[in-house]
């Protein structure tokens, strides 16, 4: 028995690495195209931008792994089931559900694995990405800090030089806020201060700003509402920090305070960590979602049939996934739930197939 379930979870792990080793490919060649156009007006021939591949595939990897399982564990069954490998199994007492429970226990526990010893590598390369990136963006003119400091934004409008120092950013506004003014050599023109600016789009809105202009002797000229205008709102600046790919599963658990004052929202911190713990169970469902249309099957379909129901169901996960999502991020419902939405309705799909597998 030990040697069957030995042979079960090799072929099907084999299985998943060929795979891996497919969408790597094809994510290489797709994504070396858009390095090159990036770098395109720079001399620093192919190697930066092989690099530059290198560095994003694996992370790009890890998000599609739960479509890479479903496609493997339908390969799989589909290939013991042709080799009369499956007719065999259920000869030595290998019954369809433990078949399943030998496949999906193996996914998820290869979930596991993924979060512990490979998301750090891969958030590690993603971290060196963003910074080689930034330092050959053409934007350099535009910078962001958000750290345990507050908010610091460099920015060019209209030839002037606009700094910005804020304390922190709640919902829509930035808090007491200090924005200094410069011409081209550097020379300071004004200073406006403010305790609150709402940054919901690029036009600021000031309330009760101090302005105070050189010319003026330091005496400043107080405006209940003072608009100015800049290349950032609040989303935009969320985009620059919330990319939490940079930050491995053990580093979430273990800093998560720590984010949160370095500007993090909660929110965002809790959305990121459900989707961490929800990796191995989506693992799990995908392979017990690609065994009811294999083994539950009772025609022998043709192959091509077999590729057009994964392309198809990848589809409707995928979307249900993102839609669910994307209620989480307009509050029409909570961010955690979201997560779990999904896998939810996988599993009762799931569990109805499941029954009528064991019935067989």
């Amino acid at each position: 028995m030990n040697k069957i379930s030995t042979y079960l979870v090799s072929g099907f792990l084999k299985t998943i690495f060929n795979f891996l080793l497919a969408f790597i490919c094809l994510g290489v060649i797709l994504s070396l195209f858009e390095e090159i156009e990036f770098f395109k007006n720079l001399d620093i021939g192919i190697g930066l931008p092989l690099l530059m591949t290198i560095m994003f595939i694996p992370n790009l990897m890890i998000k599609l792994l739960p479509f890479i399982v479903f496609l493997s564990a339908m390969w799989y069954i589909i290939a013991i089931r042709s080799n009369t490998d499956l007719l065999s199994l259920k000869v030595f007492g290998f019954s369809n559900l433990k078949i399943i429970f030998i496949l999906a226990i193996t996914a998820f526990l290869f979930g596991i694995f993924v979060l512990f010893f490979i998301n750090p590598l891969t958030s590690t390369m993603v971290k060196y990405y963003e910074v080689v990136k930034a330092k050959y963006s053409k934007d350099i003119d535009h910078l962001v800090s958000i750290n345990k400091n507050g908010v610091w934004i460099k920015e060019n409008i209209n030839n002037k030089l606009h700094i910005t120092s804020a304390k922190k950013i709640e919902g829509d506004n930035l808090h007491e806020v200090t924005i200094y003014i410069m011409n081209n050599d550097n020379d300071l023109i004004s200073r406006i201060e403010s305790e609150k600016v709402n940054i919901i789009s690029t036009e600021w809105v000031m309330k009760f700003a101090s302005i105070y202009n050189q010319e003026e002797n330091g005496v400043p000229k107080m405006l209940e509402n003072f608009r100015l205008k800049s290349n950032y709102n609040i989303e935009k600046l969320s985009s620059l920090y919330k990319n939490l790919d940079t930050i491995s599963f053990i580093d979430l658990l273990t800093n998560y305070n720590s984010l949160i004052q370095k500007g993090y929202t909660r929110q965002i911190l809790n959305e990121k960590l459900n989707t961490f713990y929800s990796l191995p169970i989506y693992l799990l469902l995908m392979v017990v979602l690609a065994s009811i249309f294999t083994i539950g099957s009772t025609n022998r379909l043709h192959n091509v049939h077999y590729v057009f129901i994964a392309i198809i169901i990848c589809v409707i996960v995928y979307y249900f996934k993102d839609l669910s999502i994307a209620l989480g991020q307009t509050n029409r419902i909570s961010t955690d739930l979201a997560i779990w939405i999904p896998i939810i309705a996988i599993s009762l799909f799931c569990s109805i197939g499941i029954l009528q597998i064991n019935e067989k």
